[in-house]
């Protein structure tokens, strides 16, 4: 005989392992005497149906899914601390990294950014409207760079320079002519005048509508350290009128990163045209 230790249902068919109500499974016990012995109703004999057999489901001890939760807080917490972590750092190398940029942006607006060359004839149509990309070059260099040493170097930078000027003086633009001179020029006043300060050269130019262009020829470079003598002639081809030449004479020296202008002189050769 078996019985069900949960309903205490006793079962005599030997074939029978698990409780035909609940399912749980039968233990063998020794018949005492054939009271205790459950048989079926005589009037239910006929009706009477087994439950189907179900088999008895795994068996999950008390605990063990509470140990599984526990077990993915490890792995949440890790990546929330890798997280933050990786925030921190990113954050410390935009603090390096952020005042370094702002230096080098700041000493890169110290730098003028004329780097445009021309030709050495300089065709412009109409002194009006005229407007050349010539630069002096080393306006990109560094204000305490060193004064260039390379001869063919520095005397196209002077030549780039001196048709920059040429431009100033024929639009007579102060802003310019305020940059290619350095604070202590000292330089003829026309081609028998005296002597005039920067100052002065600015005060006193006036915007010239009549040469439609120019070119240096024989030009010629003296260089010395930091200071530079250019010499030559420069033609300048005016409306309705023959062209006009002028032996000049241009002193410069290298500060702040750049050359300026010194001094200058300026003769006409020959006996035909007037000074301009």
């Amino acid at each position: 005989m078996k019985r069900c230790s949960t309903c205490n249902r006793t079962y005599t068919d030997p074939n029978l392992s698990f409780c035909i109500d609940d399912g749980t499974p039968l233990t063998t016990v020794e018949t005492e005497d054939d009271t205790t012995v459950v048989r079926p109703r005589a009037n239910e004999t006929e009706d009477w149906n087994p439950v189907a057999y179900r088999p008895p489901t795994g068996y999950v001890p008390p605990g063990s899914e509470v140990k599984q939760r526990r077990r993915a807080w490890p792995w949440v917490v890790g990546i929330a601390g890798a997280f933050i972590l990786g925030i921190l750092a990113i954050s410390i190398v935009a603090a390096i990294m952020v005042p370094r940029m702002m230096r080098r942006a700041r000493q890169n607006e110290r730098v003028s950014p004329n780097i445009n060359r021309s030709a050495n004839s300089n065709t412009a149509e109409n002194s009006n409207t005229a407007e050349t990309s010539n630069s002096n070059s080393n306006s990109t260099a560094h204000v305490d760079a060193s004064a260039p040493t390379d001869h063919e170097q520095v005397l196209a930078q002077l030549k780039d320079l001196e048709n920059e000027w040429t431009v100033a003086n024929l639009n007579a633009d102060k802003k310019k002519l305020d940059r290619i001179l350095a604070d202590d020029y000292v330089g003829q006043a026309g081609e028998d005048g005296g002597l005039q300060s920067k100052a002065e050269y600015i005060q006193t130019i006036e915007r010239d509508t009549q040469v439609e262009k120019w070119e240096f020829s024989e030009v010629k470079l003296a260089l010395a350290g930091d200071r530079a003598t250019l010499s030559g002639i420069i033609t300048y081809f005016v409306r309705d009128r023959s062209s006009i030449s002028f032996d000049f004479t241009d002193k410069f020296v290298w500060r702040d990163g750049r050359w300026q202008a010194t001094g200058a002189a300026l003769k006409q050769r020959g006996n035909g045209e007037t000074d301009l």
